[in-house]
């Protein structure tokens, strides 16, 4: 797994646990059922990542490589907890900021992944 990689998935990590923090079990400090379950997805999803090493945040992405379902899911997670981020870990909110506005995009090559 790359180090892009690896930032995205804490990132969307730390987004999920806030959101079920919240919304599903408050006071828990274990996911609910549905969360972990987006979670397992989310891993799967950017592990599969066909940019491998050059991998863009996946609000970036011109892949859409979740199913319809995940994407809303993943979509509510992040409206909710994106802002809350900067709060809860400012280091990653700024790392995935950075990366948002400052990496150039990246090239999808049909090569097989690194």
């Amino acid at each position: 797994m790359t180090y892009s990689q690896k930032l995205e998935e804490k990132t969307v990590g730390k987004m999920i646990a806030l959101y079920c923090r919240k919304m599903h079990a408050p006071g828990e400090s274990k996911l609910c059922e549905q969360c972990q379950n987006l979670l397992d997805y989310a891993r799967k999803r950017i592990i599969k990542c066909p940019y491998g090493r050059q991998k863009p945040v996946c609000s970036r992405c011109k892949v859409h490589c979740y199913q319809q379902q995940k994407r809303e899911e993943i979509r509510q997670v992040m409206r909710y907890a994106g802002p809350r981020m900067i709060y809860h870990s400012p280091l990653l909110a700024l790392r995935y900021l950075c990366r948002k506005l400052f990496l150039p995009e990246p090239k999808l090559n049909n090569k097989k992944r690194e």
